[in-house]
């Protein structure tokens, strides 16, 4: 591993260390779950949402919500579970999510009697990946880092979306500046289906706000300094000041941080 990325290792320590001390983990949670708001701050919000799904899963009969199991899509699986929409819901499990990460399915299952449906990648292009590059190759270059969301990420989506005609995404505009002119619905040219990102002009607050109202079940990690959850390795928590994704392969440039899911926003 280069400077540059040992660097960054011991920063991941680092902060890993402070969001130990209680005091310091509450300002980070501050942070990106912002001040609580009255319900009635996001009504007008969550009316629109509903309208936006209710309407995506009648003109589509066959969409997908991609679920990262992060508080965004949480909130989007608690309107099309309350409203009974006929969206599938489905998580990519890369083999090397947090262990939280994994146990919010169970958890939102338990609530609403819903299932979300995994897609895995690979396992010979896992093992090849890992035979010949390394294990954390990623941190060694983008090309590598991308090439491992390539086989832990993007080709299981595409299996997840075969078929479909639209999509859902939890993204949001405040979340990075890849993603600061994303619309609420674009056609997704890379698959040539539709794609809804309903969630675009929300805020840390309102995502929050509306979790509070409607008891969203939610990653534990969170709490404890993680607005924005991928894998495990390429994970840290963020400190104070900090953009909500800068705990995502954090040693990279920030303003080309997507993994391939999203690449129409590197376009942008």
């Amino acid at each position: 591993m280069n400077a540059v990325n040992t660097s960054a290792q011991s920063r991941f320590h680092s902060v890993e260390a402070a969001t130990e001390n209680n005091a310091v983990q509450e300002q980070v949670i501050a942070v990106f779950r912002g001040p609580h708001q009255p319900a009635t701050d996001i009504a007008a919000k969550v009316q629109a949402l509903e309208t936006l799904l209710t309407q995506a899963a009648q003109e589509f009969d066959s969409i997908s919500l991609a679920s990262s199991l992060a508080a965004e899509d949480n909130v989007l699986f608690d309107v099309i579970a309350r409203l009974k929409l006929n969206i599938r819901v489905f998580s990519l499990n890369t083999g090397r999510l947090h262990q939280q990460t994994l146990d919010v399915a169970p958890a939102l299952q338990a609530k609403y009697g819903q299932t979300v449906q995994w897609f895995e990648p690979k396992a010979d292009a896992v093992e090849t990946y890992v035979n010949t590059k390394g294990a954390d190759a990623f941190y060694d270059s983008t090309a590598l880092r991308k090439e491992c969301c390539g086989i832990r990420k993007v080709e299981p989506l595409a299996r997840a979306l075969q078929g479909a005609k639209a999509w859902v995404t939890g993204q949001r505009q405040a979340q990075a500046a890849t993603r600061a002119t994303l619309p609420v619905r674009e056609f997704d040219a890379d698959r040539g289906i539709e794609k809804f990102n309903p969630l675009a002009d929300w805020s840390e607050a309102d995502v929050w706000t509306y979790v509070r109202q409607f008891d969203v079940p939610v990653n534990k990690l969170h709490f404890e300094g993680f607005p924005s959850i991928g894998c495990e390795p390429c994970t840290r928590a963020i400190t104070i000041g900090e953009d909500i994704r800068a705990g995502r392969w954090w040693w990279e440039d920030p303003t080309s941080k997507e993994c391939g899911l999203h690449n129409a926003n590197l376009k942008k």
